[in-house]
């Protein structure tokens, strides 16, 4: 049995009695360890890496094809759901080093990545999924909340 407790934005996986820290070390940068990723994907698409529900956000972490593009995404695929999961965690973790978990503002309070509580209902937060036409990097706008895996989808 496998169990993940979130702690002050730090996971930690419990197998059997023995504790590891789930991020690994790659070069002077941390990884974030799967299982995180995973907790992600099934809060914000079921955890289906193929994902595409006609929301405009697409793959297990339901990334916006603007940040997709802007994170480096396009030299796995054109989209997120086109790519692997490894592929989308990879591209992950710069949307992560852009923009905190706040990339993923429901699901990462949930998971408590991030402090504060989960909104009610799952629904918008401020720091939502911006509108296309808004910046790369501000964050701003609606388009949080709605449907399946609307919950909290990258900024862009």
């Amino acid at each position: 049995m496998c169990r993940v407790v979130l702690r002050l934005g730090v996971a930690v996986v419990l197998l059997a009695g023995a504790a590891a820290i789930p991020w690994e070390r790659a070069g002077a940068a941390a990884r974030v360890a799967d299982v995180v990723w995973d907790g992600l994907a099934e809060c914000e698409s079921g955890g289906d890496w193929q994902a595409d529900t006609g929301n405009g956000y697409y793959g297990g972490l339901q990334i916006w094809p603007p940040t997709w593009e802007v994170a480096g995404g396009l030299r796995f695929a054109d989209r997120p759901d086109h790519a692997s999961r490894r592929e989308q965690t990879t591209v992950g973790e710069e949307i992560l080093r852009r923009q905190g978990w706040e990339a993923w503002p429901d699901c990462a309070r949930e998971l408590g990545l991030i402090g504060g509580s989960p909104t009610p209902g799952g629904g918008p937060t401020s720091g939502g999924s911006p509108t296309p036409g808004g910046s790369p990097t501000s964050g701003s706008g609606p388009g949080s909340g709605g449907g399946p895996g609307s919950r909290g989808r990258p900024d862009s």
